[in-house]
């Protein structure tokens, strides 16, 4: 059925944009993700630009929700829905893809609520086909300024592309789906020669995915002004396309004045991809992008006033994390182990991405830990303080670690229902899934220890459980009011020690209150200690537990790690 067209690009105009967008990126999920080959072949870059936009769709539906609560039947502005469709995609943005399309959204959203000034008659502000032009501009400009290292023949060529074609197409009478269709088709035209231009994606036979996936996006803005769907002449890429392709370009190679050599030439890649939202100021941001792009590959950060999505690939997961926290406050990071398959590799020698056999998922409390886990091969979900992971975000978890069997280490009590949902939707998938019911991080720790993917799952998944059963767990915590404890009364800023989820001492000192529940621990035995440090722990609390597990408990050993803003001061687990 025909969709209803918009005449002028308004609040309206957005929704219906980015509910269309998120349908056509629903039938062309799976196409997408079978044609990604770069800048890594993972295999998701559809599944992360549909939840990009889902992410956006979800904001502009509450902006909708809440003025209607709020203020009656008028709507929202149009500054309002592109200013939340632009918000919504850069904290949902997922992959190099969906961190680009964050920024092509941003870009748009910035002119298009410029086009609410000058209607002093109280009239709904919208954008015309010279509107639209102009942000397509902005959003392709934009986005190519967030890459580190733009390459012709990706989603940036395309966004250019698009928006050449709008320029040209564009004059004083055009209206936005004559811009919008223009924009559409350029951006069809630079798909089909994206394989002339990358060579990687010659020899693969494919057209650049992300590329695809704007194509469909605005073929979604094309059918918002039109009310027809156009036709998808990029849906399938065939050796003749191919062909035809690299007759329009004979040179080969990449076109981009930085083009990252070690993806278009196929050789190894960086281990692990890296996304995390940050606060953080202009200037440390700055400094931020040149200490990122020294650790790795397939950097793109956007966003502004203050708030960013970073997204990197690198073999160090912990220091582009901490390289966030210099700059600001880092939050849901998303840290994936790239299998042996994912790395760069060209299209000629990238043999079909199999499924890994087994991988394990993680939720951490802190960026430090969420560091550890990817390096020992996990694939991670950080839980902050007070913002527990639903069940999506784990599911989507164990869709990334794309293995045919999953553990799931969730560490922590409250999250057994959660993960115990998550379970189940994934074996709807046909992944099978265990769920070892982890209670703290340390409790994961030593499952992880013990992890041998070459045995048996069952085996592999009893040997981690009982690890984890056998490792006691504690942390040491400050109360934030007055409150009943199994050790008596506390006050608000009294230190907890919490065993195994109970509170067994309550002190004033963090150090003395974390030797008062270590001791109560080793008292029943133990042969191996460790101790997390929370930002907030003191400088020398470690040395001072581990000189005290050497004077007093002989063949005990202890290892330290830094977990970061894991809510706890301290973490203990005692094996």
């Amino acid at each position: 059925m025909a969709q209803v067209p918009q005449t002028f690009f308004d609040a309206l105009a957005v929704r219906t944009w980015c509910g269309l967008a998120l349908e056509t990126l629903g039938r062309a999920r799976e196409e997408i993700d079978a044609i990604n080959v770069y800048p890594v072949a993972d295999g998701d870059t559809g599944t992360n630009l549909y939840l990009t936009v889902e992410s956006a769709v979800a904001a502009v539906e509450a902006v909708f929700a809440g003025h209607a609560a709020r203020s009656g039947p008028e709507g929202p502005t149009l500054a309002d829905a592109a200013r939340a469709m632009a918000h919504g995609a850069l904290i949902g943005a997922r992959g190099n893809s969906g961190t680009i399309l964050a920024q092509l959204l941003r870009g748009m959203s910035q002119v298009l609520a410029g086009c609410e000034t000058g209607h002093a008659d109280g009239t709904t502000a919208h954008a015309d086909g010279q509107g639209l032009r102009l942000a397509l501009r902005h959003a392709a400009d934009s986005a190519r300024q967030a890459v580190a290292h733009p390459v012709e023949g990706t989603v940036l060529t395309v966004a250019s592309a698009a928006a050449d074609a709008a320029d040209a197409a564009c004059d004083a009478g055009s209206d936005c789906g004559t811009v919008a269709r223009a924009a559409y088709e350029g951006a069809r035209a630079a798909l089909a020669a994206t394989p002339g231009q990358l060579p990687v994606l010659e020899r693969a036979g494919v057209v650049d995915a992300g590329g695809r996936g704007l194509v469909a996006v605005l073929g979604a803005l094309a059918e918002t002004f039109t009310g027809e769907r156009p036709r998808d002449g990029a849906a399938t890429m065939t050796a003749t396309v191919v062909a035809g392709a690299s007759r329009v370009g004979e040179d080969t190679s990449p076109h981009g004045e930085c083009a990252d050599t070690a993806a278009v030439a196929g050789q190894d890649g960086p281990a692990f991809e890296v996304i995390y939202l940050l606060e953080a100021e202009d200037t440390a941001v700055a400094r931020l992008r040149e200490r990122l792009d020294a650790l790795g590959d397939s950097l793109v950060v956007v966003g502004g006033d203050g708030l960013w999505n970073v997204h990197v690939h690198v073999d160090d997961a912990g220091a582009a994390v901490e390289a966030g926290i210099e700059a600001g406050r880092p939050y849901r990071i998303r840290i994936t182990h790239f299998g042996a398959g994912d790395v760069h590799t060209t299209g000629a020698e990238r043999p079909p991405r199999e499924r890994a056999q087994r991988a394990v998922v993680a939720v951490v409390p802190g960026e430090g830990l969420a560091g550890l886990y990817a390096e020992a091969g996990a694939t991670t979900v950080l839980a902050r303080p007070g913002e527990p992971p639903a069940s999506g975000e784990l599911v989507q978890a164990v869709r990334r670690a794309h293995a045919r069997e999953v553990v799931l280490l969730p560490n922590d009590a409250e999250l057994r229902h959660t993960a115990a949902a998550a379970v189940e939707q994934a074996r709807t998938e046909g992944i099978r899934v265990a769920l070892i019911p982890t209670r703290s991080a340390v409790q994961g720790i030593a499952a992880l220890a013990v992890h041998e993917p070459e045995r048996r799952f069952d085996e592999d998944v009893v040997s981690m459980t009982s690890a984890a059963g056998a490792t006691r767990y504690a942390e040491v915590t400050v109360a934030e009011r007055q409150a009943w404890t199994m050790a008596g009364i506390c006050q608000a800023g009294d230190v907890l020690g919490l065993i195994d989820g109970d509170v067994a001492v309550i002190g004033s000192d963090v150090t003395a209150t974390a030797r008062a529940v270590l001791d109560r621990m080793l008292a029943a035995g133990g042969e191996m200690v460790t101790l997390v440090l929370g930002d907030e722990a003191p400088d020398t609390i470690a040395e001072h537990l581990q000189g005290r597990v050497r004077e007093g408990y002989l063949a005990v050993d202890t290892v330290v790690y830094r977990g970061g803003r894991q809510g706890a001061v301290l973490l203990i687990g005692v094996e």
